[in-house]
């Protein structure tokens, strides 16, 4: 289901500080042409490789998993971190399938349950939240969700100005409508409107509209404008789930009932359970979590930082 036909415009890209990315985008775009499984394969690694390429990355998925999963032996917890860094390599992947894949192809991959919920909040004339997180398949999940219903993303810039053009170029074709994560008004319009708006706050994003909620027995900054889109504009929020199945078996996303009594008028009870949501995605499959993200950065005053 496309909502754009509008098209790429390369012209303010042919400065010789883009040629790396084109010819990464080159290869890429070929390389995607594979069958299916053998994408997985060299998204793998691609994952192993960055291992030993990105050592920032790797020491921060080291330190989170560590915080993490304190119970694993430190053997278990470099074998999470190795298979983590793997997901994040087949994400490459599937990111780029999100974009060139044709939707035969990705039918056949989505198994997709739980969509009489989303169908019947819809009903309601309110909008709909749909509440996922950062999970390596999540932009995947999010284009074979968009063959069946449409939607509206909230999404923050990337750092590589062509790499954003063509995000956006994509996500405007294959979504009803992007919104830049920090425009509240742009989303509750949007609701108001009756519009179903996926959010994933599972990252940090400073002190501003944040509380310290725990997450994986730490405390997490954790975004409150999800409890503040459901008040302003009444739209239930649908938790949604998506993980890649083992043997090349596609991707299960689930949509679950919308959530009972929320928000409750207690910022942090309803940041806890926010978390608490997450906490239960990630349990079935932890390593397909982005575990690159420094989720455990802003601190509660006093307490020293966990990366350096």
């Amino acid at each position: 289901m496309q909502h754009s036909n509008s098209t790429f415009n390369p012209s303010p890209f042919l400065a010789p500080r883009y040629w790396p990315t084109w010819l990464l985008l080159g290869l890429f775009r070929a390389l995607v042409m594979l069958p299916y499984p053998w994408q997985l394969k060299l998204g793998a690694g691609l994952g192993d490789l960055s291992r030993y390429l990105l050592p920032r990355r790797r020491r921060i998925v080291e330190k989170n998993i560590a915080l993490a999963f304190p119970r694993l032996s430190r053997q278990q917890q470099q074998r999470l971190v190795k298979e983590s860094m793997r997901n994040s390599g087949i994400a490459v992947f599937e990111t780029l399938l999100s974009w060139w894949g044709n939707e035969k192809q990705l039918s056949s991959l989505a198994h997709i349950e739980g969509m009489e919920y989303l169908q019947e909040a819809w009903k309601a004339q309110k909008g709909v939240i749909l509440l996922g997180g950062h999970f390596t398949c999540m932009m995947l999940a999010g284009r074979m969700l968009s063959t069946r219903l449409p939607f509206q993303i909230l999404v923050k810039k990337t750092k590589n100005p062509l790499f954003e053009a063509l995000m956006r170029h994509y996500r405007e074709k294959y979504y009803q409508g992007v919104i830049d994560s920090r425009n509240l008004r742009a989303m509750v319009r949007a609701l108001k409107n009756n519009r179903i708006c996926w959010y994933a706050p599972d990252q940090d994003f400073g002190r501003r509209h944040a509380v310290f909620a725990p997450f994986m027995g730490i405390p997490a900054t954790t975004l409150t404008i999800t409890a503040r889109l459901a008040e302003l504009s009444g739209a239930p929020v649908l938790p949604i789930s998506y993980r890649r199945l083992p043997k090349s078996g596609g991707y299960r996303i689930t949509i679950s009932p919308s959530l009972a009594e929320f928000p409750s008028g207690n910022e942090l009870q309803d940041a806890t359970r926010i978390n608490q949501l997450m906490e239960q995605q990630i349990q079935p499959a932890p390593e397909q979590y982005l575990w690159a993200h420094r989720r455990f950065k802003t601190r509660p005053p006093g307490e020293p930082g966990f990366y350096y």
